[in-house]
């Protein structure tokens, strides 16, 4: 499944690379790009386990970014 979700609140676009970068590392996540400039994020993943997926990916980015929230 390819979800796309708005970000708010996201600062730089090093964090953008690096919760990018965690993200690809999360089993099940296909590919994933996290845009700065257009504030959004594009998650690629299987389709059964998607929602579980999700709530990694934002438990990742909270790491790296604390006050950006994933629209979801």
């Amino acid at each position: 499944m390819r979800k796309t979700f708005r970000l708010e609140d996201l600062d730089c676009a090093v964090c953008a690379a690096k919760m990018e970068r965690a993200i690809k590392e999360i089993e099940g996540v296909h590919d994933a790009s996290v845009s700065y400039a257009a504030q959004k994020m594009i998650l690629d993943a299987e389709d059964e386990k998607f929602n579980e997926i999700v709530k990694k990916v934002v438990k990742v980015c909270k790491k790296v970014e604390p006050d950006c929230v994933i629209l979801v």
